[in-house]
């Protein structure tokens, strides 16, 4: 698959959200383009934490995201 530069990547085409979801070993961080939880809801108790990126920061990697903006305390109990 060809990757496009970020200075041809659409605004619309970026993803708008940042999201931890619980994973096998903790948190991990995703980029989601909608908040749409799917069919039944399946995803909402998979989600700890989400936010709505500004239009600056839709590009930046994944790494970056998750170090700018850090997972949220997870109950372990």
């Amino acid at each position: 698959m060809a990757r496009r530069r970020t200075t041809d990547t659409d605004a619309d085409d970026l993803p708008r959200y940042f999201v931890w979801v619980r994973g096998l070993e903790g948190p991990e961080p995703q980029k989601w383009l909608t908040m749409d939880f799917g069919v039944g809801d399946w995803k909402r108790p998979l989600v700890l934490a989400y936010l709505e990126l500004p239009a600056d920061e839709r590009q930046l990697p994944l790494s970056a995201l998750a170090r700018r903006y850090p997972p949220p305390r997870v109950d372990l109990s």
